[in-house]
């Protein structure tokens, strides 16, 4: 079969035999070019080859065919529905006019990115493998099994897959199933699949990989449960699969940093998850990974009263090494489930490389990203819980916030955070920075936990969700920060909380979407809702822009789940907003032939 001109699609159910149908591909897949290096670090214009859009993760984009004076008339040019059977928090990616969209339970789908036709569709356990592979196709009796083994613990985000990466020829994701795999990018074929960790034990990812300086580099989920290990990141070969590294999250006894955990044997470290995708740069040669809060979330269910390294940091690694260059701890031994693993976005400020980050209390940190030395903190003063100092960057936690078992906490955010895995972004025309912000608060009561092996998890918590006291009736808001002043730039609020990343473009806008099934544009220096549309179900995901022949377009995502508080919170909180409770699916904008020539 000539695999540059036919591509298999695969359908399943349950007893029912695969049934591979060939299409014919349109001129894509013929036109598609290897992705190297050279190609990741300096993105052609127009196309999206990282889940945020480059390698330092400003989501984004330096098309300005749309802008502020013709963005009102954007019109809908294809749409797409994804599956129903999880949550949907797409972070699609954009190379020679196909557009590599992953959906929930690891199904990888290819699309005509000027027209929405479909050319492949990878499914797990059921598309075949390349000749000449390491993996082998599973039927369909054989599915459940290979996505989800009885004994494996179903954590919150089980399913979602985020982001993908793109290198050579192949697109690579990690599954549910704790594997990395390989997808050849013109055919859709399995090439290569590697078993990472024993998902019996509970591991599974939710964040894809990111390819740096030829390696590919993922981080682990399923970190919640007591076992005789701990999370970690790995570095893999993009061509084998083959792991050629292996760092862990979490100090171990005899690690340095081990004593951090106190006398907790290994079996009771938990925590440390990697789940948000890295940021790279070529000229340090460092990957910048977040890592999430220690495990159960209460220091005083968990029994430390250390730093428990290295959670609750930003960790620097060689990705040709997996050494860790340096760490930074943002929140020391945290204790309320306020985690610090979101996107880490690279930045030069008056010449010093540095790196921004904000967790869930709200607090946007700089770095510096060759050293790791602190540079700057911006309380955006909505959180109760710690006492920040600007000069040295120490936190330390109010009188009477810690929590105790049983004891009833009043707090501010709740455990949906301010921020989450709704990624900011950065417009380099405004300087700033803007930041999908949630605003709500909690009544917490901790439990105790079993602290045996196969026990553990995050530990009970009894909630109350009510709305920040500072927000009115509004759940969402859109903060602009100044990045070199760090005051407010200008901010957007809304009854319903926003739910998806945001996208800055060279066009002066910045697009977002919320719960209640709208998604805007904004004037990015002024604040001025320009254009707004409504979809299918909650805006939720990654939004991406792209150019082919010469058109630009806008990506828009919409999803149910989302394994987050925040997608909670509308619920209960404002009960009378309502979305269905289905229907994952990419919607894609541009300009009429009309409004593009003027």
């Amino acid at each position: 079969m000539n695999k540059s001109a036919l591509v298999r699609s695969s359908v399943a159910c349950v007893g029912c035999s695969l049934l591979f149908l060939q299409l014919n591909l349109s001129a894509q897949i013929e036109e598609f070019t290897d992705i190297g290096d050279s190609e990741l670090q300096n993105p052609a214009q127009g196309e999206w080859l990282h889940w945020r859009g480059g390698q330092n993760a400003w989501g984004y984009s330096e098309l300005e065919q749309i802008n502020t004076s013709n963005v009102g008339q954007l019109q809908l040019v294809w749409s797409w529905a994804m599956d129903d059977s999880g949550a949907g928090e797409a972070a699609p990616l954009v190379h020679a006019g196909m557009m590599f969209l992953p959906g929930p339970r690891g199904v990888i789908q290819a699309l005509n990115a000027a027209n929405g036709d479909l050319l492949w569709e990878y499914r797990p356990g059921i598309t075949p493998a390349m000749e000449g592979s390491n993996a082998v196709a599973l039927g369909a009796e054989q599915l459940g099994d290979a996505l989800m083994p009885a004994t494996a613990f179903a954590g919150v985000g089980r399913g979602v897959q985020k982001n993908i990466a793109i290198y050579g020829d192949r697109i690579f994701a990690a599954t549910e199933n704790a594997s990395i795999v390989a997808i050849d990018a013109r055919s859709g074929l399995l090439a290569w699949e590697t078993p990472v960790a024993d998902p019996a034990l509970g591991y599974y990812y939710v964040a894809g990989p990111i390819v740096a300086n030829g390696v590919l580099v993922t981080g682990i989920n399923g970190c919640e449960r007591y076992k005789e290990d701990v999370c970690f990141i790995t570095g893999h070969d993009p061509a084998s699969g083959e792991e050629l590294w292996r760092t862990s999250t979490v100090a171990r006894p005899d690690d340095p940093g081990g004593d951090s955990w106190g006398d907790l044997p290994l079996h009771l470290r938990a925590g440390g998850d990697a789940w948000v995708a890295g940021s790279y740069d070529p000229v340090t040669n460092l990957v910048y990974w977040g890592t999430a809060q220690a495990k159960p979330w209460a220091r005083v269910v968990r029994g430390t009263d250390g730093e428990a390294l290295y959670t609750n940091s930003t960790l620097a690694l060689n990705p040709n090494t997996g050494v860790m260059e340096w760490y930074y701890q943002h929140l020391p031994g945290e204790t309320h489930d306020m985690d610090e693993v979101f996107e880490s976005v690279l930045i030069d400020v008056d010449g010093r490389p540095s790196l921004f980050k904000m967790g869930k209390l709200g607090i946007l940190w700089q770095l510096d990203r060759v050293s790791g030395e602190y540079i700057k903190a911006t309380d955006i003063g909505y959180q109760n819980l710690v006492n920040l100092n600007p000069v040295t960057g120490k936190v330390v936690y109010k009188d009477g916030m810690l929590p105790r078992i049983g004891k009833q906490l009043d707090f501010c955010p709740s455990t949906s955070g301010l921020k989450s895995w709704r990624a900011m972004a950065y417009s380099p025309q405004t300087s700033a920075m803007y930041i999908p912000i949630a605003l709500n608060c909690e009544l917490a009561t901790f439990g105790p936990v079993e602290q045996v092996l196969g026990g553990g998890g995050t530990g009970p918590v009894r909630r109350v969700n009510y709305p920040h006291p500072d927000a009115g009736d509004n759940l969402g808001e859109l903060l602009v920060l100044d990045i070199p002043s760090g005051e407010v730039k200008w901010r957007y609020r809304s009854r319903a909380p926003l739910n998806t990343a945001a996208l800055t473009t060279a066009g002066s806008l910045v697009f977002i979407g919320d719960w209640n099934r709208y998604m805007y544009a904004f004037d990015a220096d002024t604040g001025e809702k320009l254009w707004q549309t409504r979809v299918s179900t909650s805006a939720q995901g990654f939004p991406v822009s792209y150019m082919i022949d010469g058109v630009q377009y806008v990506a828009l995502p919409a999803g149910n789940g989302g394994a987050s508080w925040a997608a909670l919170l509308p619920r209960e909180l404002a009960p009378e907003l309502t979305r269905p409770r289905s229907g994952n699916s990419m919607h894609v904008f541009a300009l009429p032939t009309q409004a593009r020539q003027d």
